[in-house]
């Protein structure tokens, strides 16, 4: 049984939500303890974050050696070589015309900075969201966000600017592929005409393959009309990278599946295997139109969350985790796909690598389940297997698994799954 939370616990703001009370005493992989030792497969990965596993001894050996050089070296008052050491690694992984970077703590934060590098180089107010998206909960990162309105419920009026234009969600819609990307980039295409236009849009905000609003993976030609239409357009395109970069997709960044370039990438979660970190990348040429001084922040490119991200870019690089994810995730991808064959309330299992998700669906058709996702998903904590759910029904059990899982671990998972899904089924 897990350890009881104590009395203090009731001292946290209720905003959090809480999908267990397990009270973590230690981490190693894929694993989660408490204190009586219980052991838990962690497929949340911390939602996304720790993509290197739980506590990989090279990220550890790297906080350990920089907390006894320099904790905080802030960086308008001096350089903290930790921070130059990141951004000689980041080099070596983001495509090669992003030659410049900027330093955040939080994806929401990266998100905002980078439409803030927008708006100032192309002297243009708006910015083009996507249905389903997820950007952020900061004034501004909220009114990008359209995944569920539980983000932005009681904060209205948001920041103004921002426009939403539909992703090519297939399976929602009921059409083929081809059929969907066609609606969506003529719908794009009239809100140029009808809402915002080119002349006043900076950029249009995608996430390559879409996170909190169900693990979407969008048509590559629909990827490649955005490019095309921004380039039309002098429109900058910025690519989300904050759920989907740092191998989880079976490539270093999920940008790399669709054959196009960003004008900004924006990177977070995985970047530092759990410290605080997050990143902006943009041609310097790019960079250099943003005024100096107009943004900023003290933490921004701490020293020792910087040399956590170093050390990560190098195991995940150097330990070819990209490769070991598109590999595990077509592992996963197959056993999913064998369950779904004898469930029907599986409607469709989609994914690229270890970024893979599961919507659950009203037999015979494409209507959400969100009732038979929180039975699977409890079933499957019963049995000490963590997974998340996602989708603004919130009938998407996403899988996230540490980029170094197994194939045995990959079984295991799999294993605890069809039972809870037989379960689900049976009820």
């Amino acid at each position: 049984m897990p350890l009881k939370l104590s009395s203090t616990a009731n001292h946290l703001s209720p905003v959090w939500t809480h999908m267990t009370e397990i009270v973590v005493e230690r981490a190693e992989g894929c694993y989660l303890y408490d204190a009586e030792g219980t052991q838990y497969l962690d497929f949340t990965s911390g939602i996304g974050v720790t993509n290197t596993g739980h506590c990989h001894p090279k990220v550890v050996q790297a906080i350990q050696e920089q907390a006894g050089k320099l904790l905080h070296g802030q960086a308008n008052i001096v350089y903290s070589p930790s921070v130059l050491k990141l951004v000689e690694e980041l080099r070596t992984v983001v495509p090669k015309h992003l030659d410049g970077f900027f330093f955040s703590n939080s994806g929401a934060e990266a998100v905002e900075g980078a439409v803030k590098l927008a708006r100032h180089a192309t002297g243009r107010p708006n910015i083009i969201v996507f249905q389903g998206s997820f950007h952020g909960r900061t004034n501004q990162t909220m009114a990008m966000t359209t995944s569920k309105t539980v983000y932005r419920f009681g904060y209205q009026p948001l920041a103004a600017g921002v426009f939403v234009a539909p992703f090519p969600y297939s399976y929602r819609y009921g059409w083929d592929e081809e059929t969907t990307v066609d609606f969506c980039l003529n719908e794009l295409e009239h809100m140029l005409l009808s809402q915002t236009a080119p002349q006043e849009t900076a950029a249009m905000i995608i996430e390559p393959v879409l996170g909190e609003g169900g693990y979407l993976v969008p048509p590559v030609r629909w990827m490649k009309g955005l490019r095309d239409i921004c380039d039309r357009h002098g429109i900058l395109l910025i690519c989300d990278e904050v759920q989907s970069g740092f191998g989880r997709t079976g490539r270093f960044f999920a940008t790399e599946h669709f054959d196009i370039d960003a004008d900004i990438m924006v990177m977070a979660k995985g970047l530092a295997s759990g410290m605080p970190m997050s990143g902006i990348a943009a041609p310097l040429e790019l960079m250099k139109k943003w005024a100096t001084g107009t943004h900023g922040g003290t933490y921004g490119g701490n020293a020792v969350a910087a040399a956590a991200a170093a050390a990560t870019v190098r195991v995940i690089r150097d330990e070819k985790l990209p490769e070991n994810s598109a590999q595990r995730g077509a592992q996963l991808m197959a056993g999913l796909e064998a369950i779904q064959a004898d469930h029907p309330i599986i409607g469709e299992v989609r994914g690229l690598g270890l970024m893979v998700g599961v919507e659950m669906s009203l037999p015979g058709t494409n209507k959400p389940n969100p009732e038979a996702a929180k039975k699977v998903q409890k079933a499957c904590m019963s049995q000490n297997l963590l997974l998340l759910t996602c989708g603004t029904y919130g009938n998407v059990i996403r899988w996230i698994p540490p980029l170094v899982a197994t194939e045995s671990q990959i079984n295991d998972a799999l294993a605890i799954f069809k039972s809870a899904v037989e379960a689900a089924s049976a009820a």
